[in-house]
């Protein structure tokens, strides 16, 4: 389910609430009013740098840390309040999993089965994640690909209404995350609304519905990644390395330029289509051969740099 389908319907309760979320470590603000919601059959993504409160932000709508202000509602239920419940409807994929390294792969599905009253058939998510083959290989024999499968499995095993699956793809070989992010697709358009704190922006520009761009424990921006694109500085990248400098002046008066760098020799302009038609007749004025010259454009990778620079240096 695309962001845009449900964005705004008012028929549509959010299955995720998060509203003026607070909470502090020795005085320091960690999460910093945070709110949002994520709409039921979504990808949702939370971005930032490191210690921009995304995990935290998580591990409270979880329920396993308590936060010191604000409300939080999944599924109608108060983590804090209705912990019994919540565990029934809530999958989690920690940032950090290890089980017991002689625990075979049968063994813990069969063990996570055992905690709820009326689990997924552990031998069908088995098939479906690639791990039959691999039911009697001890968890510390696996690979890394093969222990995310897992922890995908022991999420989904108590048939959540919602996933939160934490850098689940870190430590992966691109074959690997390729592979995950197939079986998130898959996890979603079977009915799970997915809860991603993620920090590679390819996996969050293909997953994710809509995502959340934390900054200092506060949302810098939320959007689908197509409109976090559209708002950042240039929609189209032009790069070259002239034949001889290029004036400033005459950068700065490129139309729809949004910004230009000198770097190592070679210039860098963002802007739009018609600044690369402006920056053609330019060089071509002046005589000035363009080598190497690409024309890009701009990815979330360049939207999440410009969101959570740092201003102030």
């Amino acid at each position: 389910m695309r962001a845009d389908t449900v964005q705004g319907d008012p028929r549509i309760m959010p299955i995720i609430e998060v509203n003026g979320l607070r909470k502090a470590y020795g005085g320091r603000p960690v999460v910093d009013g945070v709110a949002f919601a994520v709409e039921e059959g979504e990808i949702f993504g939370i971005l930032g740098p490191n210690g921009a409160g995304k995990t935290t932000t998580v591990e409270c709508v979880e329920g396993l840390r308590e936060p010191d202000a604000g409300i939080i509602r999944v599924a109608g239920l108060d983590p804090r309040i209705d912990r019994d419940q919540l565990t029934r409807i809530l999958g989690v994929q920690l940032q950090e999993s290890e089980l017991q390294e002689k625990l075979t792969v049968r063994e813990a599905l069969e063990l996570y089965s055992a905690f709820y009253p009326a689990p997924a058939d552990w031998r069908g998510l088995a098939e479906r994640l690639g791990l039959t083959g691999k039911l009697t290989t001890r968890f510390g024999r696996l690979s890394g690909g093969q222990k995310q499968r897992l922890f995908i499995a022991l999420a989904l095993i108590g048939r959540p209404k919602v996933v939160v699956l934490d850098e689940l793809t870190t430590g992966l070989d691109p074959r690997a995350r390729r592979d995950t992010w197939k079986l998130i697709e898959d996890v979603r358009d079977s009915g799970v609304t997915v809860l991603l704190v993620t920090h590679f922006m390819e996996e969050a520009q293909r997953l994710c519905d809509r995502i959340a761009v934390f900054k200092q424990g506060r949302i810098a921006a939320l959007d689908t990644p197509a409109g976090l694109i559209d708002h950042s500085a240039g929609g189209t990248v032009i790069s070259f390395t002239p034949s001889r400098p290029v004036d400033d002046g005459d950068l700065a008066g490129l139309p729809e330029a949004a910004a230009f760098e000198h770097r190592d020799g070679r210039l860098t302009i963002r802007g739009t289509d018609t600044t690369v038609n402006a920056v053609i007749t330019l060089l071509a004025r002046h005589q000035i051969t363009a080598h190497r010259l690409r024309v890009t454009d701009s990815t979330l990778d360049d939207a999440f740099l410009e969101l959570t620079q740092d201003r102030e240096n």
